[in-house]
Order: structure tokens, then sequence, then C-alpha cells
């Protein structure tokens, strides 16, 4: 038998009923002849309590005593599942992420992995042990001070020891039965789906489904990492997340894997702006030199009496204080009239590897948004993904609107979000 990595959120491990039923779990697939390493999250919401504490001691908390504070969520639901496997009679031991040798940059609370020297855990696993690892942390080589991977850091410590260890499979254990056609929160007739590739997965997560996170799926496509979505409180059988499978049912493959939105999208818009060459590129310098991601970009037409052009672009709404005033700071230089923000917008993906070998896709989706008199502000594409952006009152309403218009509907109801999160 071989290894597998099982990574549980929060909302698996929420109170001690819910560490008793995964360390059952656990406990079997050890039986069954499975070496297993195990990462967890920090229980319930105990992160986020975490985090008003230290917000309620100071607006501006110090990052390095953050990820300190925040590493204690992981530690206790470490410890706690490692006792519960072994009172059911299977031997454990938990391991922080610095002891699991979880090694990442000194990024404070956005560390990225750089190595793991998981000796720890092959001699744990030889031992006969399940390792239990602390999710979302490692240590800073350097300083030697603990770091934390930001969101979803969890996933992609599982992954990562996955693809050091040699795993055969990293489970993913959430509170949805896999990857759905739709967020089942507001699509109750999402269905689920078998299989996905790494690319509609990526795609996918960076359009808004938050049931993977990003990095986590780009870490398993880089290192051919096989995910397996799973729920924690059931027993059905998930989404396998791989590779594309040579010859396995590409006449079949269906157009379109899912709709994914992201209501947490801003928009700012420099109006304008002289249209002469290198003035796109000191307005994306100074956004990228204040560490802002911008997604969608579209640059009008300029007015032939001005001269001027409008450059708008989408970013995340936590992020458009910072992007404006890094716009702001170099007004004089870019010699823009005036800068606009609008946080109330929201982005639909429409995602599928098939779509790239049929036409008329963006044309039945545009159909879709205009039979439900939803406008569309901006529109992106790649080979396997359509975006657009709409007012964000109407994106609950676009996402249905789509998800029916391209046959994704389930008959019955195949959707239960067990936990109340998605995640």
């Amino acid at each position: 038998m071989g290894l597998i990595v099982q990574k549980y959120g929060g909302s698996s491990v929420a109170d001690a009923p819910a560490i008793k039923r995964v360390a059952k779990r656990i406990a079997e697939t050890r039986r069954a002849g499975h070496d297993v390493v195990v990462v967890v999250s920090a229980m319930g919401d105990t992160t986020d309590e975490l985090i008003d504490l230290a917000n309620a001691i100071t607006p501006m908390p110090p990052a390095r005593e953050m990820d300190i504070l925040l590493t204690a969520g992981e530690r206790i639901s470490m410890s706690l599942l490692a006792m519960a496997i072994a009172n059911l009679g299977v031997s454990a031991q938990s391991f922080t992420g610095q002891q699991a040798g979880v090694i990442t940059d000194e990024a404070h609370g956005r560390a990225r992995i750089l190595e793991v020297r998981a000796d720890r855990i092959t001699q744990a696993l030889a031992d006969g042990h399940v390792a239990i690892v602390a999710g979302f942390q490692g240590v800073n080589p350097t300083t030697n001070d603990v770091t934390t991977l930001g969101r979803g850091g969890s996933d992609t410590t599982a992954v990562a020891l996955a693809a050091a260890l040699g795993a055969e499979v990293c489970e993913i254990y959430t509170d949805v039965d896999g990857v759905f056609s739709a967020d089942p929160r507001i699509v109750p007739t999402a269905r689920k789906l078998d299989r996905v590739t790494y690319e509609e997965m990526l795609d996918l997560a960076a359009s808004g489904a938050k049931v993977l996170m990003l990095r986590c799926v780009e870490f398993a496509r880089r290192y051919h990492v096989p995910l397996h979505v799973r729920s924690s409180f059931s027993g059905r059988e998930g989404t396998l997340v791989t590779d594309p499978v040579e010859g396995e049912g590409q006449m079949e493959q269906p157009i379109i894997s899912g709709v994914a939105h992201d209501p947490s999208e801003a928009k700012v818009t420099v109006v304008g702006v002289p249209d002469v060459p290198g003035t796109a590129a000191s307005v994306f310098e100074a956004v990228a030199a204040a560490g802002v991601n911008v997604d969608m970009i579209v640059q009008n037409v300029s007015a032939a009496q001005t001269g001027l052009t409008d450059i708008s672009f989408t970013l995340p709404s936590a992020d458009g204080p910072k992007a404006t005033a890094a716009l702001q700071a170099v007004k004089e230089q870019l010699g823009y009239e005036s800068l606009q923000y609008d946080d109330q917008i929201g982005k639909l993906s429409l995602i599928g590897a098939g779509m790239k070998s049929h036409p008329g896709v963006s044309a039945k989706l545009f159909g879709a948004l205009r039979d439900a008199g939803i406008n569309i502000e901006m529109i992106s594409t790649s080979e396997i993904r359509v975006s657009v952006i709409t007012r964000a009152d109407q994106l609950e309403d676009a996402v249905r609107a789509v998800h029916t218009a391209f046959g994704l509907d389930a008959e019955e109801q195949e959707a239960i979000v067990y936990g109340g999160t998605g995640r």
C-alpha cells in the first residue's frame, strides 16, 4: 500500500465530535495498510477569532507576532487529533510546520514554501506512526522565525508534503462532496464533477471557486500530485484533479466544466491618461510596486480631439486602497485627470477545456446574460475561460442564468454544504 496525504479543513475539525469522526477515518486508512500523513487546519473559526483578538489589542499588529499568534490554532487541532487517533489504538505523532521541515521565505503572513525537509516525517512513518502536521505554517531558515502561508495555506502544505514524500494521492477533505459546476450555496442544482484537469481547476480557483486555493493547485500541477477533493462528512467519491488522461472520455468531454464567481473584486479606472508609448507600463509599474496583483485590463481607444484615453483594471477589493494610493502618488508623473474606484462589482467566469474547440460559447454566454437583464462591463478570455464583470447585486442571478443556459443543472439536488462554508 502506498502513502496517502490527507488534509482536513477547519469545519472538519470544528469541535470534539468532529475531531473524533476525522480520527476514525484516518485510523481506518492506516489499518487498510497505507502510510498516512495528515495536514490539519485550525478548528472552526479559530484563525478569524485570533485575528479579531489581535485587532482588539492594536490596529497594526506586527507581522512577526501575528504569525506566532496564528500558528497556535493549527497546533491545537494537530495535538487534539493525534490524541483522538491514539485513543483508537493507532499510534500518531504531531508536528509543527517547523518540525515537519516546511522551509519558507521570510514574508510574514504570505510566505512561500521553498523546500520541504521531511526527515522527521519519514522517520515517523518508518516507525509506524501516523504523522499529523500543522498546516498553514513553516519556518524561515535565516531568521528561524515562524511564518504563515496565507489563506489556503494548509492546502498548500498538504500538496508540498505529498510532492516531497512521493505520495500516491493528496486527499483534500472539506465540507462539500467535491468540486461542483457552481457554488452550491448559490446554485443548489450544481453538478458534482467526477474529474477536472489541473488547468480547469486553476481557472476555477483563480475565478473565485473556494473549494481549492490557487497556490495549492499550482503546486499540484507542477509536481504532478493527484488531488482528490472529498467531504469528511460523507463517504462519497469526490472529485479527482489530475493531468488530462489521454484517450479517456475525449469524445464525451463536456464543453463547460463549471461557472465560478468572485464577489470580492473592485475596479479602478485611470481617467484621461495621455495615449503615448509607455503610459500603461508606468501605470502598472506603480501598482506592482505597491504589491497589488491585477486581473482584467481594458484600455479604451483614445479620443482624437484630446489624445487621452482611460485605463480600467480589476483587482481584489482588499487591495483597492493600496492601488489607488500608489497611483495618486504618481499622478503628476502620469498626467491623468482623475481616478475612479468601484467596489460594487463581481466577476463571473465560464470554464471548460472543451470550449477551445467549440465555437459559439461566448455568444451563448452573452445571450444568457442579456436574457437575464444583466449588463456586462468588462470581458476577458483565455483558451479555456471567459470572464465578465457585472454589478455585484446581479452576480448571483448571473451565475444561475449561465449555469442553466449551458445545461449544467442537475435533475435533482446533488450538492450539500455540510459545514456551512464550502471549505
